[in-house]
């Protein structure tokens, strides 16, 4: 790198910082989650404001690689937290009622989403018909499950009975959400030429589950690694990137190979050690490498051309989205039994995407499956339905009280929510 690049990428990055975090307090003085004013930092930054003269000057095209392999990182460790937070014991203290929450508010969704792919094929779609539909399906079904921690966080809400059903169904709704666009990745080739790698992916899928999680399970009941030294830490750092990075060669994508390694370490006698880990990469990750993800993504954001068409686009994606997914959960919380405003309340929750969509949305426009027109609408619909949560649960359930109302159905994972390093 010359002086000049290696001068503009530190200046660049220390403004991308800085906007991020005070977009990010406003934000939240506003009653939102941070990430909505991190990601809007992003497209400011891009693009869309200015024809595009604030990015060229502060993130010239020779500093560009440098942000999209910093952005990856972050991604990825973003994704093994999503992991090391998932937590089994949320879904069996549920009962039924979210699992069947979880799999109306995809089902539907999804639906609804491949046949809007349909209407939207000949202005927005790809070269692969199939790839676009379904994708168009898995992007409609997605929630955030940090970002709607930190809004129940951030209402008192984590221990009530409500709470601890949405968490649950967030949880499930993320793993089949990843394993569906697990799925399409392999289905549609996107391995290209090597596509018989895709092959390995279930014995090695066996082997993160069935050989190293009992392996690490073993080593976690002798006693060892129960501190976060060094070389603990050092070894989750490792495996993180080394499970990244074979899921990737497999064909997938790093996201999927982060995630599981998180989900694979041991829960039980690991509590501390799980926590210090979860703050000093959540820090790292929350402070520095996720606003580079957000600037990478606001970079692909242009949204100053859109026109009379995309905002009739733009309407009909917003509609699907929020339509799909609250109709799917509340009539499934309603076949429980839950009570009317709880059920619209878990509704809404449902519909917050956050980052965990721009995830998926920059996974399928680095795959081809939608290009960047219809990507910077999709944009949109992860802002909006992130932020008329937080309003819609004031209608519905008032103001936050100030208190915590202890319920037993409240789950460990939930404590993950208020840690300083998870996005929100």
């Amino acid at each position: 790198m010359t002086t000049e690049q290696t001068t503009s990428l530190l200046v660049g990055l220390a403004v991308m910082v800085l906007l991020a975090r005070l977009l990010g307090a406003l934000a939240r003085r506003l009653g939102q989650p941070a990430v909505i004013g991190e990601v809007l930092a992003g497209i400011a930054l891009g693009p869309t404001l200015f024809d595009g003269a604030v990015s060229d000057a502060l993130f010239p095209d020779t500093t560009r690689p440098l942000l999209s392999a910093l952005a990856a990182v972050g991604v990825a460790v973003f994704m093994f937290i999503v992991g090391l937070d998932w937590d089994a014991a949320l879904i069996r203290g549920s009962g039924a009622i979210a699992p069947a929450v979880s799999v109306s508010s995809i089902v539907l969704p999804f639906g609804l989403g491949a046949a809007l792919g349909l209407y939207l094929l000949n202005e927005h779609g790809t070269d692969n018909d199939t790839a676009f539909l379904l994708f168009m399906g898995i992007s409609m079904s997605i929630t955030a499950f940090p970002v709607l921690a930190r809004i129940l966080t951030d209402r008192n809400m984590v221990r009530t009975p409500l709470g601890a059903v949405s968490l649950a169904c967030a949880s499930i709704d993320d793993v089949l959400a990843w394993s569906l666009l697990a799925m399409v990745v392999a289905v549609c080739g996107a391995a290209g030429p090597e596509q018989w790698r895709m092959l390995l992916a279930v014995p090695y899928l066996l082997a993160m589950v069935f050989v190293l999680r009992p392996a690490l399970r073993r080593l976690a009941a002798r006693g060892v690694g129960q501190r976060l030294t060094p070389s603990v830490f050092a070894f989750v750092l490792v495996g993180l990137l080394l499970s990244a990075a074979a899921t990737e060669w497999l064909g997938l994508h790093y996201i999927f190979g982060a995630f599981l390694f998180g989900v694979v370490l041991p829960r039980s006698g690991t509590e501390r050690l799980r926590g210090d880990v979860h703050e000093r990469l959540g820090q790292l990750s929350g402070t520095l490498l996720l606003p580079v993800f957000f600037l990478v993504a606001g970079l692909k954001v242009d949204l100053s051309g859109v026109g009379v068409s995309g905002l009739g686009d733009l309407a009909l994606i917003l509609l699907v989205a929020v339509g799909g997914k609250f109709a799917g959960a509340y009539a499934a919380a309603r076949l429980s039994r839950m009570p009317v405003r709880q059920s619209a309340a878990l509704a809404t929750l449902m519909n917050t995407r956050g980052l965990t969509e721009l995830i998926v949305l920059s996974v399928g426009l680095q795959l081809g499956f939608i290009r960047t027109e219809l990507y910077s609408l999709m944009v949109v619909m992860a802002v909006v339905t992130t932020a008329m949560a937080g309003p819609l649960l004031t209608w519905l359930l008032g103001k936050p009280t100030g208190r915590d109302p202890e319920s037993p159905a409240a789950g460990p994972a939930t404590a993950e929510a208020s840690r300083p390093g998870t996005v929100g």
